[in-house]
């Protein structure tokens, strides 16, 4: 049984195929042929597109009534299948073939608009490596990807895509990684740097270690991104699916009355003709895929039809500060000098000195920047780590502290006043401060300056808060950093609602309030304590290419180049979306109302009809199909 059932639906497939229809096609025109020129044939040609065509649709009203439960049971290729049985009951063969063929070109269309809307998101998936160049004790192999294993050694020759996530153990290049952030310039990358699945190895051959490994790879993470778009439906889609189920009884019943009354069996099989819903079922659906595509082109992952939806009728959107208005990474933003007889070189030197062998981020982060800079490190000996305050290490002979104030003052060291006015200066822009002490021969210490460091903010970030403003739609600043930092960043974004030194818990009770009072809140964050706000707001969006899994996986919309300019672009695509599934449910719904009319009236006929109709099905199609190519950023 089972063995028919699969000869069955392959039948089906190939009668559904794009030739075959063709084929259906031109047997039709032969048909229309014969009929304008009044010449008899002893088989009408149009049985040919009603086998070709029909069976298809017959198959799935058949299968739909005796699979499915409740009013999805009736849907439109039932009406479609009842329209094509009349229309051949009653003579008129060519208006039965012209019904199935049109339909079936609609159906193709729509297969066409979605494998086009979808090749954005497709070159994710056939960029995927198959193989690996795995090192073992200095020998290469050549091995399959699924054999890769998180800590290999593998080798990546130029021109090729790296197969895994990893970092660079050995070599320096330059990497085209556009495909996971959508930078249009290759990277430049060296020992220590990470690298992303499926991005180009363009000139230098590198060893990296595998970090994240097949389905935890950046991207196997987009893949399955994907797929879940793929699978998810919009509520709009899905109450237009009901329409389409009580649609067929009523065409039923306006048929029945139309036959009664008129006593014109005719009539009563036009309605039925014209009356399929089948141009409000491609509305959505089309519209919604051809958007998703759009977004995908542009660095954008939309997992469903409804958060597309939904983003169109966000009026305020929340921010994470770190990694999301900011770039996530400490630079150095000033360094200070106390003391005539030290240059502001010769501090970052002996800072850099002291702070070589520390763990800290504010220590890792000066000593790259003077190696940046090109300065020499000098010997440090006596290294000593004072965990929440400062090291110490002597440097040339004389030991050197450096850490926070409280740490300096535990030490006895004094402030000028000088050095006093500029920390408080710096500390309330938000910078993280290291100060920077020498002790003399007595033990005594005086401060020789400080070195600030400060993350930095995103260059879209302004211009993206002013476009949301113009936009009408308001903005608040949810982040766990201290109130000082805060204020800081948001004053230089222009965001005036603002929380700070929030726990993850307490990001998710300012939402809930916010969409207590009404509103439809967007929650844009990268860390793992962004993902309960992600989850609880209306619409969640997740730095992709820097964000944690974890937060990716809870939101609904993923930024895969980290660029803020796209959630202003969101919002204007999915207002454009409402506005096209609106235009075309209307178009389909205005269509079918005044051909019924013109059906009751005999204006129409069975042939005449099926035109009418299916046109206002194909419109609908290839309007969707122009979602894909606007320009909305």
């Amino acid at each position: 049984m089972s063995q028919v059932a699969g000869f069955a639906k392959r039948g089906i497939k190939l009668l559904s195929g794009l030739w075959l229809t063709v084929v259906g096609g031109v047997f039709l025109v032969i048909s229309l042929v014969l009929m304008l020129a009044d010449v008899a044939s002893p088989v009408d040609p149009a049985w040919v597109t009603v086998i070709i065509c029909g069976l298809p649709l017959l198959y799935t009203a058949v299968y739909k009534l005796a699979c499915k439960k409740g009013m999805s049971r009736i849907s439109s290729s039932l009406l479609i299948s009842l329209a094509m049985i009349a229309a051949i009951a009653i003579g008129e063969l060519f208006a039965a073939g012209e019904v199935a063929f049109i339909m079936a070109v609609g159906e193709i269309l729509e297969d066409k608009t979605v494998a086009r809307a979808r090749k954005g998101l497709g070159r994710l998936i056939s960029l995927t490596p198959e193989q690996g160049r795995r090192v073992v004790d200095g020998r290469e192999e050549m091995v399959a990807i699924e054999l890769v294993a998180q800590g290999d050694v593998l080798r990546v020759l130029p021109g090729e895509a790296i197969p895994v996530d990893g970092q660079i153990l050995v070599g320096n290049t330059s990497v085209d990684q556009s495909i996971i952030t959508g930078e249009s310039l290759p990277v430049d990358k060296s020992p220590g740097d990470e690298v992303f699945c499926g991005t180009i190895n363009r000139f230098g051959s590198l060893d990296i270690r595998a970090t994240k490994v097949g389905a935890d790879s950046s991207l196997q993470k987009l893949i399955r991104l994907v797929q879940d778009a793929e699978k998810n439906k919009a509520p709009m889609q899905r109450t237009v699916d009901v329409w389409a189920s009580w649609l067929v009884p009523i065409a039923l019943l306006i048929a029945v009355v139309t036959f009664f009354v008129t006593a014109d069996i005719i009539r009563g099989v036009t309605v039925l003709v014209v009356f399929c819903p089948c141009a409000l079922v491609l509305a959505t659906p089309t519209s919604i895929m051809a958007a998703i595509g759009q977004a995908a082109k542009h660095g954008v992952i939309i997992k469903s039809g409804e958060a597309l939806e939904r983003m169109g009728k966000v009026d305020l959107v929340a921010f994470d500060k770190t990694g999301t208005l900011t770039q996530g990474t400490l630079v150095i933003s000033d360094v200070v000098c106390f003391s005539a007889a030290v240059s502001r070189e010769r501090l970052l030197q002996l800072v850099a000195s002291a702070e070589a062998y520390s763990e800290h981020p504010l220590g890792k982060a000066v000593v790259a920047h003077a190696r940046l800079e090109g300065l020499a490190l000098l010997p440090a000996v006596d290294f000593l780590m004072v965990p929440g305050k400062g090291i110490s290490a002597v440097v040339e002979g004389r030991r050197l502290l450096c850490g926070s104030s409280a740490y300096l003052d535990e030490k006895g060291v004094v402030f000028s006043a000088d050095a006093v006015e500029a920390t408080e200066q710096l500390r309330s822009q938000g910078k993280a401060l290291l100060l920077v002490c020498k002790l003399d021969d007595t033990g005594q210490g005086s401060c020789l300056g400080l070195v600030a460091l400060s993350d930095t903010l995103r260059d879209s970030a302004k211009d993206m808060v002013a476009e949301l403003a113009t936009a009408r739609t308001g903005t608040v600043l949810l982040t766990g950093d201290n109130r000082q930092t805060a204020d800081y960043f948001a004053d230089q974004v222009g965001i005036t609602n603002i929380y700070a030194e929030l726990l993850p818990a307490q990001k998710v009770e300012r939402i809930q309030e916010y969409q207590d009072a009404g509103h439809h809140i967007c929650m844009i964050g990268d860390g793992v304590n962004d993902a309960p706000a992600l989850k609880a707001a209306y619409v969640g969006v997740a730095m992709g290419s820097m964000g944690s899994d974890i937060a990716v996986e809870a939101a609904d919309i993923a930024l895969t180049g980290d660029e803020l300019v796209k959630i202003p672009y969101l919002k204007r695509l999915s207002n454009a979306t409402l506005r096209l599934i609106k235009l075309n449910i209307s178009l389909a719904m205005g269509i079918n109302f005044v051909a019924i009319i013109l059906s009751v009236l005999a204006v129409l006929n069975p042939v005449t009809g099926a035109l009418v109709h299916n046109v206002g099905s194909v419109l609908v199609v290839l309007n969707a199909a122009l979602l894909y190519d606007r320009k909305y950023l």
